[in-house]
């Protein structure tokens, strides 16, 4: 088999290495100048110069890689062109969670691998987060293989190019505008969530918020059986006063058992004991759940200074995820710092949480000027040159019990390397204060 791989990141690379594993001849392609090599494939870099995509019998498109004109020619000519996910589900045969959403979706996959490791099964716990499944199918992870439960975080991107990947149960937290810079509508972006429950049948499992209309439709794009989370019966798993309740499992657990920050980690966990239980009797989920710890740069809590708490929420990379992540807050004002690369879409529902629970906002980044003028005087704002400069702003904006968030509510490679960089960097700047 000839094929060829477009996108050198950690999926392509993975993708490349596991093809040539069963013995294809693989080309692997990148518009960088330079990646490692891999072993016995040939190496196309600096573009797709000389590549005969069109004499492919399969092509592998990495997540981040758009629909190129020449992938859109080879797909007329009638080539097959599939994802790194698609790729190695192929080769799993393991039992398959899929946890995918806008916001949400690394806790919650996260959470589920918890869970499920209660059943004593080796579990698998990557995707979009962390491992790429190719890379688990190469080294032989005991979770994606027969016997093994292998808990996927899928994105929106990965998705778009699926047919036979079929999880027994597919979690959709929810949907809200992201990516629109990728996307010609936010339509287009629902609408590829939905590769997660296409090849779904009726003994599989659908799940999505009680309520939800958008999420309800984009899982109906399958025929798993719905169920719904967080919500009044018939909700399958909800919150009765200071309970958890499953009801389908007759299982009840206090809430204060759960160590997360936010009402929508609640909403996360639901969602994780919903997709869990499909495959793992709950008997033992309480203690998986008190045990779990806040995952770095979500609402992570950093430190206390003069009365004041600052978290990092750098996780958070649309305005849905910020929405959600400010509303959540215990605290009852919040001076939040926002901005970076501009994705698209609205920041008015980010204006309207912030007329709720702000107190100040520090902008930073290419989009401060889009986010300044949304804001108007709705709040005291303040613009940044750094994330040193920025800490320091929000503690002078900030009263003994307020909170100060960063949750820039854009993407971060205007002035960082990723989320994961820019969170450290305000970690860095807060605990310098002290």
């Amino acid at each position: 088999m000839n094929a060829i791989v477009v996108g050198l990141g950690a999926s392509g690379d993975a993708a490349a290495r596991l093809l040539h594993a069963r013995g294809a001849k693989v080309v692997a392609t990148d518009s960088r100048p330079s990646a490692p090599p891999i072993p016995g494939v040939e190496m196309v870099l600096g573009g797709h110069q000389g590549v005969d995509f069109l004499g492919a019998d399969l092509i592998v498109v990495s997540p981040g890689v758009p629909n190129l004109p020449v992938l859109r020619e080879a797909e007329r000519r009638g080539v097959r062109i599939v994802g790194e996910l698609e790729l190695a589900s192929w080769y799993v045969d393991a039992e398959i969670i899929a946890i995918g959403g806008t916001n949400g979706k690394s806790t919650t996959t996260e959470l589920c691998a918890a869970l499920c490791a209660t059943s004593g099964k080796p579990v698998f716990a990557g995707g979009n987060l962390g491992t790429p499944l190719a890379r688990a199918v190469l080294d032989g992870d005991p979770g994606v293989a027969a016997g093994g439960i292998a808990v996927l975080e899928v994105s929106s991107f990965q998705l778009e190019r699926v047919a036979g990947f079929r999880p027994r149960a597919s979690v959709l937290m929810n949907i809200t505008p992201d990516h629109l810079d990728r996307y010609p509508s936010f339509e287009a972006y629902a609408v590829a969530k939905g590769g997660a429950f296409r090849a779904q049948t009726s003994d599989d499992v659908a799940i999505v918020p009680h309520g939800d209309a958008l999420c309800a439709r984009i899982a109906s794009l399958g025929y798993g059986r719905l169920q719904t989370i967080d919500g009044p019966t018939p909700a399958s798993i909800g919150v009765e006063g200071d309970q958890l309740v499953d009801r389908l499992g007759g299982v009840t657990m206090p809430l204060s058992t759960f160590r997360l920050e936010g009402r929508h980690n609640v909403t996360n966990l639901c969602a994780a004991w919903a997709a869990a239980r499909t495959l793992t009797a709950p008997a033992a989920f309480a203690s998986a759940v008190a045990g779990f710890g806040a995952l770095a740069h979500r609402t992570a809590f950093v430190a206390e200074q003069n009365g004041v708490r600052f978290y990092d929420d750098s996780k958070g990379t649309n305005v849905g995820a910020s929405v959600t992540a400010l509303l959540g807050m215990r605290e009852p004002r919040t001076v939040l710092i926002a901005g970076g690369r501009d994705k698209g879409g609205s920041y008015a529902p980010l204006v309207d949480a912030l007329r709720a629970k702000g107190r100040a906002v520090v902008v930073i980044g290419e989009a401060a000027e889009l986010i300044a003028a949304a804001v108007g005087d709705a709040l005291p704002i303040v613009r940044a040159a750094s994330m040193e400069e920025a800490v320091a702003a929000a503690a002078s904006f900030a009263e003994p019990g307020d909170a100060v968030l960063l949750s820039p509510a854009c993407s971060s490679f205007d002035m960082f390397k990723d989320y994961k960089h820019r969170g450290d960097v305000f970690v860095a700047a807060v605990r310098g204060r002290a």
